[in-house]
């Protein structure tokens, strides 16, 4: 199993996954708040570039050439030098770090339930692999985010989301399949005409189906909405705060 492990900067914590030990990186936490990616990039690796965007739920992602002078709007950044910071933030959605360990070159993904079901992660591993990526290269960890069994939406959402695993039309189709998946990304739900998704586990579900291997991917063993003493959580908070998530392509 890949390891997670907790560094204090300053008296703060922030978390780094073995997996992406190549890779200066690290997961925030609320304590941070509200130091910019230009702060934190100083913990992780004082030399490099900053980048950062408009996070505007989607599965756009861009590099730092197309960024533009304001904030560009998308949820995902992927490096092309050495010694360039790709940030991005959240607060119950999925952060997602990515490197390669050829190319040293990284991505950071910002991975909704809305993103999730566009496919942002394949679309960054896509444009990974137009950049000479192979897949068994590929690093992935996946962030504190929302817990499954704290995480209810409709039927219609959990639809939505499941058809990017289970290409369908039909609602019920595809929830019924989804709960039939071994290890489901399903729980139930008392009320009807809602369930519980697990989005990080839908994430992996697409990743797996790329041909990516599960030694390839961490997922944080935290919630950000049952862990207040580190995380924000918009959904048990309803406050516009949030916590970084970044990481530094090599040289």
């Amino acid at each position: 199993m890949h390891t997670w492990h907790w560094h204090n900067w300053e008296e703060m914590p922030y978390l780094t996954c073995s997996l992406l030990e190549l890779w200066p990186h690290g997961f925030f936490t609320q304590q941070f708040w509200p130091r910019s990616p230009v702060e934190l990039t100083e913990v992780l690796q004082p030399e490099a570039a900053v980048y950062r965007l408009k996070q505007v739920h989607g599965n756009t992602v861009l590099s730092p050439k197309e960024l533009g002078d304001d904030l560009a709007s998308a949820d995902g950044l992927i490096s092309e030098q050495p010694l360039q910071a790709v940030w991005v933030a959240s607060a119950d959605c999925t952060p997602v770090l990515i490197g390669d360990v050829k190319t040293k070159q990284v991505a950071a993904l910002h991975a909704g339930w809305r993103g999730t079901a566009k496919k942002i992660i394949p679309q960054a591993i896509a444009r990974l692999q137009t950049q000479g990526t192979k897949l068994e290269d590929l690093r992935i960890a996946l962030g504190p985010a929302i817990a499954g069994e704290v995480y209810q939406v409709s039927v219609e959402v959990a639809a939505e989301i499941g058809s990017s695993i289970i290409p369908h039309e039909d609602e019920k189709y595809i929830v019924k399949a989804l709960h039939d998946l071994p290890n489901s990304p399903l729980l139930a739900d008392p009320q009807p005409g809602k369930v519980r998704v697990d989005v990080r586990r839908v994430n992996v579900l697409q990743i797996e189906s790329l041909g990516i291997s599960q030694e390839q991917i961490a997922i944080a063993p935290y919630c950000t909405y049952q862990t207040p003493e580190h995380f924000f959580s918009y959904r048990r908070e309803q406050e516009k705060k949030v916590q970084w998530s970044g990481i530094v392509s090599g040289k």
